[in-house]
């Protein structure tokens, strides 16, 4: 049977990633050693960097003015670093989700934070507008996609002060706009890479601003200056990613990954609002994810959830069961997932509707 995964993450990753990741498990670059063993000071795995690199540049059109490095820790150690390197005084967040409330709550270990807005009040369905950030923060913070409640930012925001996203579950789903943001980071275990890979592109000049001392390690200047070789970088990841990065560029870019998605998003979205047994959990259609899309059963349903999951499971459809906060379901469709797994999703939510 077919399998069909709709995990948010680790998620889904293109064939060819994991064909490529297993041959070099086995023997990389005419070593005759795995890549589990390479050493990362080797010329074959430097390679793999400088290549991970410049195709990140080239499919994201990074301006020269940026650096790109390769971390451990997550986006979560980003929380703490963001604000290390860039909080001096102030800072401005938008708090739309579980991860951008938790990247504010590490941030104020630094100084003074402004919560410019949140959609918290309504269980964060929603993307707030028409909110005004303090032009004398050092930095505004947003976190593009939601990947609990599915709300999606799909602009590239004009920002009087430094910008800064948290692209962990969109990051080439979709043309960005890099010269509007002073850092975009994220941790690659949904579009990119397995779990174990943080990338963050810096613009240069943002950085050596504030009056405290930056240990070492948090200092996103070592990593640049080491290309990030300071310490021993998450090897086998980099080496998946730069799969997925050679996978993206094959497939025509991503602006050819964002119409895909946009397909995908419609075809799920419109089964949703059609059938009867189901509701969207994001009212605003504009406000909806193209990543994480969240529903449940519609009122007078609820009933049957457990029935669905059970059906989907049998029917080879893995990983849909809403986050533990919110309950019904939760499809993924990242830039692996082929428009025949959503088909498939669809047409079960059709037999469903007729069996019931």
């Amino acid at each position: 049977m077919k399998k069909h995964n709709f995990y948010a993450g680790p998620s889904i990753l293109p064939q060819f990633t994991i064909d490529e990741t297993i041959k070099g498990i086995q023997e990389f670059a005419g070593t005759g050693l795995s890549i589990l063993e390479i050493s990362h000071r080797s010329k074959q795995f430097v390679a793999v960097v400088d290549e991970s690199i410049a195709l990140f540049k080239e499919l994201l059109n990074i301006p020269d003015n940026y650096s790109v490095v390769f971390l451990g820790g997550g986006a979560s150690l980003q929380f703490t670093m963001v604000p290390y390197n860039l909080l001096n005084k102030k800072a401005a967040y938008l708090n739309t989700g579980t991860w951008a409330s938790n990247a504010l709550k590490e941030a104020k270990f630094f100084g003074e934070v402004v919560e410019v807005a949140s959609s918290k009040d309504k269980m964060f369905n929603y993307i707030p507008k028409g909110y005004q950030v303090p032009e004398d923060a050092d930095y505004f913070h947003i976190t593009t996609n939601n990947t609990i409640y599915g709300t999606e930012i799909l602009e590239d925001f004009d920002c009087k002060v430094p910008l800064v996203a948290d692209m962990s579950s969109d990051i080439f789903s979709r043309p960005v706009d890099v010269s509007k943001y002073a850092i975009i980071y994220g941790g690659a275990q949904k579009n990119l890479a397995p779990a174990g890979l943080t990338f963050v592109i810096i613009r240069n000049d943002i950085l050596g601003k504030v009056d405290r001392p930056i240990p070492t390690m948090l200092n996103y200047q070592t990593h640049i200056d080491k290309e990030s070789m300071f310490n021993t970088p998450p090897v086998l990841p980099i080496f998946s990613a730069l799969q997925t990065l050679k996978w993206v560029k094959t497939q025509g870019g991503v602006a050819a990954m964002e119409k895909k998605n946009i397909e995908k998003a419609k075809l799920l979205y419109d089964e949703i609002d059609r059938n009867k047994f189901f509701k969207p959990t994001i009212p605003n259609p504009d406000d909806r994810s193209r990543m994480n899309i969240c529903f449940v059963m519609n009122d007078g349903y609820q009933e049957l959830e457990k029935d669905f999951l059970d059906i989907a499971s049998a029917n080879g459809m893995l990983g849909l069961k809403g986050h533990r906060s919110v309950g019904g379901f939760r499809a993924s469709t990242y830039n692996a997932l082929p428009l025949e797994s959503v088909q498939a999703l669809v047409d079960l939510m059709k037999e469903f509707e007729l069996n019931h």
